[in-house]
């Protein structure tokens, strides 16, 4: 079975969820990335996007989300200048899930570079527009790993590999609309996929014997509060609401993991391989949670967590969520 790399974070029956940054200090940059540059331009700058994932996703009415939305509608919160009327108050309005996706850039890289004009000025390209979103932001996201793995040093033997699958990325996504909807998204995965596993073997290797492999496991609600799971394998796990209070997760490869309602109060994720700021958006940490210097602790953490007021059912399903990388 295909590992899944997509953070499921805000996926809760549907297939996407819209994105309003839930950080204090994204980076805002242009549009495109540079093989072995930062990654600045795979950080999303709604500024400079037309409010692609407000109207192209759909949405289920949830715990997630206020109502329901159905794919090329608008969301009834999005005004004429492509800006969220409730940014400021998401989750009290019923929309957490906003909250908690992530486009990678895909955004303003369709608005500013593939298009150039929003749907609304010109309304015949609408429709392929919003095809192209979430193509782009597959993509994308997969620069985000790959860039990772060329910033670790224990990957090196494999950075030339590396380099010349973000060359090919790039180039994909530099395609006409046309080209993008013709890109084998999985398959370009796949290969990815191969050399980000690598990736996570080489730079878990530190870790010996001792690291646990949790790859793909349902840990929903687990108490693992104080676990050694320094260097684990937590791919594609089912974490939603676990009890993750002091837990030691440096170097843990955590690509994939359904972090919704974890409690991570107080736990060391130093290292973690291939977290996303979506992930942690959907997670509980609080002020004595250590985080990667790549991302932001988000602005809604209280200073203290609490595990008994982590989220339920109700918050976070304690399901398994669809997910295309599961059903390929």
């Amino acid at each position: 079975m295909p590992e899944p790399l997509a953070g499921r974070a805000a996926l809760t029956g549907h297939e996407e969820t819209k994105h309003v940054p839930d950080t204090n200090d994204h980076a805002r940059s242009g549009a495109g990335s540079a093989p072995g540059g930062d990654r600045r331009a795979l950080r999303a700058d709604c500024a400079s996007c037309f409010g692609l994932c407000c109207v192209a996703l759909p949405f289920a009415a949830s715990a997630d989300f206020a109502i329901s939305k159905d794919a090329g509608r608008p969301c009834p919160n999005l005004q004429s200048d492509f800006r969220c009327g409730i940014h400021s108050r998401l989750r009290d309005s019923g929309f957490p899930g906003c909250t908690v996706f992530d486009c990678f850039g895909a955004g303003q890289k369709v608005s500013q570079v593939t298009f150039g004009r929003s749907w609304r000025d010109e309304p015949d390209t609408a429709a392929r527009m919003f095809e192209v979103f979430p193509v782009m932001r597959n993509l994308h996201e997969l620069l985000w790993y790959l860039h990772e793995a060329l910033s670790l040093p224990a990957a090196r033997p494999i950075h030339s590999e590396v380099r010349r699958a973000i060359e090919e990325t790039e180039r994909l996504t530099m395609g006409a609309p046309g080209e993008l909807l013709d890109v084998d998204v999985a398959a370009h995965r796949e290969k990815v996929n191969v050399l980000l596993l690598r990736t996570s073997e080489l730079a878990r290797a530190g870790a010996g014997g001792r690291a646990p492999d949790h790859r793909g496991a349902d840990l929903i609600g687990a108490r693992l509060r104080k676990a050694d799971l320094r260097g684990a394998n937590l791919r594609g796990a089912y974490l939603i609401g676990a009890d993750l209070t002091g837990a030691d997760l440096r170097g843990a490869d955590l690509i994939g993991a359904d972090l919704r309602g974890a409690g991570l109060g107080g736990a060391d994720l130093t290292g973690c391989l291939f977290l996303t700021q979506a992930q942690l958006n959907a997670a509980r940490g609080d002020a004595a949670t250590v985080l990667p210097p790549s991302l932001t602790r988000p602005a809604h953490w209280p200073e203290h967590w609490q595990a008994e007021a982590a989220p339920t059912a109700g918050r976070a399903p304690a399901r398994r969520p669809r997910s295309r990388e599961r059903r390929r």
